[in-house]
C-alpha cells in the first residue's frame, strides 16, 4: 500500500504522516510513504487544501489532519 502525503512539511503534515503510519501498523499492512512538498505537484494532483492524504494514488483526505482511527476506516 502506498500513502502519499501532500503538504509543505509543516507540523500538520508530519502529524498526518504519523497517523497514517499508526493506522497501517494497527491493521498490519505493509506500506510505503511518499511526501510531496512541491507546490506545483500538489496543484497538479488537484489538491486545493493541505495537508492531504492519498492511498494508492486516490485522494481520500484533504485540508485536515485525520486521526489514526479515521484512516483505519479508509483502509477497511
Amino acid at each position: 500500500m502506498k500513502f502519499t502525503i501532500y503538504g509543505s512539511g509543516c507540523a500538520k503534515c508530519k502529524q498526518l504522516t504519523a497517523n497514517a503510519e499508526d493506522a497501517a501498523k494497527a491493521k498490519g499492512i505493509d506500506y510505503d510513504i511518499e511526501k510531496v512538498t512541491d507546490t506545483n505537484a500538489i496543484i497538479d494532483a488537484g489538491i486545493m487544501r493541505t495537508p492531504a492524504l492519498a492511498i494508492d494514488d486516490e485522494i481520500v483526505i484533504e485540508g485536515k489532519v485525520a486521526n489514526a482511527d479515521e484512516i483505519q476506516k479508509l483502509l477497511a
